[in-house]
């Protein structure tokens, strides 16, 4: 059963020289207990993407078309009471840069309860006892439930974030990018905190990354996006031994295997493309090796081939 279903989304952020299409008419879903990760180069339309799932998408931003289905129940057609309920109790998020996302006036611990109180009818001293067990759950000390932000590493303030987004046991939790920044033995430390808390709280979740060795170690499928549309879709193990996209293979061959035979990394020549206005036909075009005339001239359909869903007009 899939708890989200995202049906021909587009995001447009407003500008002088007309609407740039962050996210340009895109769909995929994500299964109950599952976690799709979305990935793909900065600048792709993944923030986005998670922003228009909250619905966190302001001016000069808007939701230009497109449908966000959660539980049944269109998130686009929500009020702000409807919505101020679903956040935080059923959809949350980690945001990247926790240190800006996090209230500095705050302790950690208040920062917690605040959410418990706002979605459960509890009074102050229990939802400071369960911030107490949330903290040690994500691996901080309960001892440390009157710290402020600034005085927690770069990793504590992420495990910090973390006990904020599973408080209230949510339905759907969005990763976004929540090892940015950290060095690599905490984000081996955060790794497996995400996939042991994914299996005790059976958490459905959409990770946002561009590493994709974290995407391999996390996701159960993923989804790849490029300037605003999604490529390539797949199960994890088909999409890293069998990539159809010359997008997806790119990204790949310009990440080093630990496992794999050594070769040489490959850069993806080029950058992605001003969304303002978008190159005609497939937008990978102009970084493409294999790109033909037809490739420059009409927009590929995604298309369903050996169990991939991939939208590219050289794939067989």
């Amino acid at each position: 059963m899939n708890i989200l279903e995202i049906k021909d989304l587009k995001v447009y952020y407003m500008t002088k020289n007309g609407p740039a299409k962050a996210v340009d008419s895109i769909s995929f879903s994500v299964e109950k207990n599952k976690t799709v990760g979305l990935i793909g180069e900065s600048g792709c339309g993944k923030t986005t993407t998670a922003r228009a799932i909250m619905n966190f998408v302001k001016e000069p931003g808007e939701i230009a078309g497109g449908e966000i289905i959660f539980n049944g129940r269109n998130i686009l057609n929500l009020s702000d009471g409807e919505l101020r309920a679903l956040r935080g109790k059923e959809i949350t998020i980690v945001r990247q840069e926790a240190q800006n996302a996090l209230n500095p006036v705050m302790t950690i611990g208040d920062q917690i309860a605040e959410v418990i109180l706002e979605h459960e009818r509890i009074d102050k001293k229990a939802a400071w006892q369960r911030a107490e067990k949330q903290l040690d759950l994500v691996g901080i000390s309960h001892k440390r439930a009157k710290t402020f932000p600034h005085e927690m590493s770069g990793g504590m303030r992420q495990r910090g974030m973390i006990a904020i987004a599973t408080a209230c046991n949510p339905d759907f939790i969005i990763m976004d990018e929540p090892i940015t920044g950290l060095d690599v033995i905490v984000q081996r430390q955060l790794l497996t905190l995400i996939n042991d808390l994914r299996n005790r709280l059976n958490l459905t979740a959409l990770f946002i990354a561009h590493d994709l060795s974290v995407v391999s170690e996390t996701c159960d499928e993923v989804v790849v996006m490029y300037a605003g549309k999604i490529m390539e879709k797949a199960d994890v193990v088909s999409l890293y031994q069998n990539p159809l996209h010359p997008y997806t293979k790119a990204l790949i061959h310009s990440y080093p295997s630990i496992r794999g035979e050594r070769r040489k990394l490959k850069s993806i020549p080029g950058s992605p493309p001003l969304l303002v206005n978008p190159p005609e036909g497939c937008r990978f075009h102009p970084r493409c090796e294999f790109a033909t005339d037809l490739c420059r001239t009409v927009e590929p359909e995604i298309r369903r081939i050996n169990g991939h869903s991939v939208a590219c007009h050289i794939v067989k």
